[in-house]
């Protein structure tokens, strides 16, 4: 009966312990201001940035890049969360606004923080360690003890920045840096690092060029074991993603380095102590046209690499109260149709359809990102525009469109043929662009019925 009694006794402390150390990790995790970096002009993704910062470029059809790490940091209890950004912003005001409206009760909040003249300065962001720098006096009312969680705004992946977190509470680490097992061949354009056996960052490099540097940071065999694809050459290289003691972070930022992967983490480096966490996830920098471009495509596959259909791991967005699509006599493969589009006699291959999305009798689309419109036309609004030769809203009968971004509004009329074949990237024309072999139709743009490109 005492040895019953006792192993119940026993069973409650270890409960008890148990629970307690959830509950001081629970209240670590209230600690955390998540701070998302939103980039700059986003030239590398122009002209999608042309009218609006990187953060606001439309994804997978009804998403915005932004909600991904957003999504994130909801979804791992992080729910204090700061958006730096600078160019082009009112779309992306719109969108914050419009989505992330937390209970009056809660503290949780998204608060954009756009470049601002101040008494000390009015300089636009000049880096990504310049921009924390620049709010600090943001970020310290929230008092002492706290973690920083500092992400990038164009990266698709879905990751618990909970386990992140206590793994550098567990560990002592003054920063803890994300990082990805990549291919050898990629190393030349990431930041790598070597650690020992307690994942602590021994060396780092940043985009090493020289073969024999980059032969140095191979991943050993130790590593490897844990990973998925055991087989090839591997770098372990940054993600861009860090945690920061608040101590550590206040002391980084009282000088005038200006980026973090370039500046802060390499100075730091044998000064204090920098632990890697390991994510060997899907992890893709959606930076580019091309790799934007990839990534999107890549959701039509049946076992896409990034799941949307994770109830554990929902990605946030507007909620718009759309109807379901009407679609009338068409052919569609591997493509992903979002809500209220109407499509009409089409044939659609590899496609991710925006909402409000109309396309006309006849069309064929092959590879084609086309990220809808913000609106409906009423029959009035299309009667006056045709009055002026204007095509509705949407794609028109009789298309022939291929490898080709569609953005928000454009107007495409009849007969259109539409395709990068044989342009040469930096190819421009009215409302036409290619970037890396894609073609993009530019927000808003009218392609007159009968244009071939």
């Amino acid at each position: 009966m005492r040895l019953f009694f006792g192993g119940w006794r026993e069973l409650f402390r270890i409960g008890v312990f148990a629970g307690l150390k959830k509950f001081l990790y629970t209240c670590k995790m209230k600690n955390v201001i998540s701070i998302i970096m939103g980039g700059g002009r986003g030239t590398r993704l122009y002209p999608l940035t042309k009218y609006r910062c990187k953060p606001a470029v439309p994804l997978a059809g009804k998403y915005r890049l932004v909600d991904i790490p957003i999504s994130n940091c909801i979804n791992s209890g992080c729910d204090r969360i700061y958006l730096l950004s600078q160019f082009n912003t009112a779309s992306l005001h719109k969108h914050i606004q419009q989505t992330y409206k937390f209970d009056s009760f809660g503290k949780g909040f998204v608060d954009i923080l756009a470049a601002e003249q101040t008494d000390s300065g009015g300089s636009w962001y000049q880096g990504t360690a310049d921009a924390v720098r620049k709010n600090m006096h943001h970020f310290e009312r929230h008092g002492d003890n706290c973690y920083y969680l500092i992400l990038s705004g164009d990266q698709l992946y879905q990751m618990n920045f909970e386990s992140m977190i206590l793994a550098h509470i567990a560990s002592g680490a003054d920063i803890t840096i994300a990082a990805k097992p990549m291919p050898k061949s990629e190393a030349p354009g990431l930041g790598v690092m070597k650690v020992n056996g307690n994942l602590e960052i021994t060396q780092f490099a940043e985009k090493p060029k020289d073969e024999a540097v980059i032969k140095s940071f191979l991943i050993g065999e130790d590593l490897k074991r844990n990973m998925h694809d055991k087989k090839g050459d591997y770098c372990l290289a940054s993600m861009g993603i860090y945690v920061f003691s608040q101590k550590v972070l206040e002391e980084a930022m009282s000088g005038n380095e200006m980026d973090f992967g370039k500046e802060i983490i390499p100075g730091l480096l044998g000064k204090k102590k920098l632990c890697a966490y390991i994510f060997d996830g899907y992890w893709e920098d959606i930076g580019t046209v091309g790799a934007f471009f990839e990534a999107n495509l890549a959701l039509t596959d049946e076992n896409p690499p990034f799941d949307f259909y994770r109830e554990d791991k929902i990605v946030y967005t507007h909620c718009r109260f759309l109807p379901g699509s009407k679609i009338y006599e068409s052919k569609i493969e591997h493509s992903n149709v979002s809500d209220g589009c109407i499509i009409k006699k089409a044939t659609i291959c590899r496609c991710i359809i925006g909402i409000r999305s109309v396309i006309g009798e006849g069309t064929e689309l092959k590879n084609v990102i086309m990220m809808g419109a913000d609106t409906y036309e009423s029959h009035i609004e299309k009667a006056v525009a045709y009055a002026d030769n204007i095509p509705a809203i949407g794609i028109g009968k009789n298309c022939k469109i291929s490898n080709a971004i569609i953005d928000k509004n454009a107007r495409i009329g009849d007969d259109c043929v539409l395709s990068p074949d044989g342009k040469p990237d930096k190819w421009e024309t009215d409302g036409l662009y290619v970037r890396d072999g894609v073609l993009i139709v530019t927000k808003g743009a009218v392609i007159p019925s009968g244009t071939r490109v």
